[in-house]
């Protein structure tokens, strides 16, 4: 058969076809066309390929693990119960007088007039008390010294209130313990002296009435707590306050004190019974040879300006004046004016 010419049209195939079809309608080049092809053929082949060649998995036949597996339980029963010593059990087991009891039987006798102090835990138990609530019983009453009342045992953690109800009427015992007589101070006379008006005093000291004002840089606790609502925890605190002042050069610095914050009506009883004398000159602490732990301690000062005034001090040599503590950015005007009498140069 002849070769057709290049003039005649080739015969159109399906590869050809799809060529064409690609290039009219994506309007890609005949190389571009063919190397989709390619990569569609590519592509398809990774996806077909696991399936293609995907091996056969082995058949699991598990009789013959069993039958292991059953050899070597039998083996470790065999080993166990050889190696087991034939040693006696730390905890014997108790023989019981009664089936399924977990404690002896006690004989139960009949109720009958009884001092509780002189029970056992059998003849507790021999009226009906439950083994544990007998142990109870007795432990209590011999840490107590005995019992003293029925209201004890009543109390007892365990016994019902039916048992006890029963066990009541045959108790020598008072129903209700004593009730305790308070003490009479004014009737066995003063305990702290007399009053300033010739009365005796009670248990606690009273406060005067006409209070004298005192110096505040010399009171001690006992001079501030004739102030009424100043007891010993805050009169401790005022002192304690002027000794790390180094004394009070105004009366207004008891609103500084922490436990007097939050309580206007002492503050102003304080201010109103004491003063501080003209002229007082509270300890100074030199600012430019003073320590951290000397200016720390101190309560217009604390750890932080103290930090920040040594570290200053260290960097830009002694402070000439105490105006120059304004120099120092977290120091406030009223900070510096509340500390100015307590500093020197």
């Amino acid at each position: 058969m002849p070769a057709p010419s290049p003039s005649q049209p080739r015969p159109a195939t399906r590869r050809s076809f799809i060529l064409h079809w690609i290039r009219r309608r994506l309007g890609y080049s005949r190389s571009e066309a063919r190397g989709l092809l390619v990569l569609l053929a590519l592509s398809l082949g990774v996806l077909l390929a696991p399936l293609l060649l995907k091996p056969d998995l082995p058949r699991y036949l598990p009789a013959a693990d069993q039958q292991g597996l059953n050899a070597l339980v039998a083996s470790l029963k065999e080993h166990r119960s050889a190696d087991r010593a034939p040693y006696p059990s730390r905890y014997p087991r108790r023989e019981y007088a009664r089936p399924g009891s977990r404690y002896p039987q006690v004989a139960r006798v009949p109720l009958a007039p009884f001092d509780p102090n002189s029970l056992t835990a059998e003849g507790w138990e021999a009226r009906g008390v439950p083994h544990f609530v007998a142990g109870r019983l007795v432990k209590y009453r011999d840490a107590a010294g005995g019992f003293k009342a029925k209201a004890q045992i009543r109390k007892m953690y365990g016994l019902t209130d039916t048992l006890y109800q029963q066990l009541a009427p045959f108790m020598q015992l008072p129903d209700e313990l004593p009730r305790r007589e308070r003490p009479n101070y004014a009737a066995s006379g003063p305990r702290f002296g007399t009053a300033p008006d010739g009365s005796p005093a009670t248990a606690y000291p009273r406060k005067p009435r006409n209070l004298q004002p005192f110096d505040l840089n010399t009171a001690d606790t006992t001079q501030l707590m004739q102030i009424r609502g100043i007891g010993r925890g805050r009169a401790k605190w005022v002192v304690q306050q002027r000794n790390l002042l180094g004394g009070y050069v105004d009366e207004n610095q008891v609103d500084d004190i922490f436990v007097l914050r939050d309580a206007p009506d002492l503050r102003d009883s304080l201010r109103k019974y004491t003063f501080v004398a003209p002229g007082f000159v509270p300890q100074q602490l030199p600012i430019n040879t003073a320590t951290f732990d000397e200016l720390c301690v101190h309560p217009y000062i604390r750890k932080g300006l103290a930090r920040v005034i040594v570290a200053y001090r260290n960097q830009h040599g002694p402070f000439q004046t105490l105006d120059d503590l304004k120099k120092i950015p977290r120091l406030k005007p009223e900070e510096l004016e509340k500390m100015r009498p307590y500093i020197k140069l």
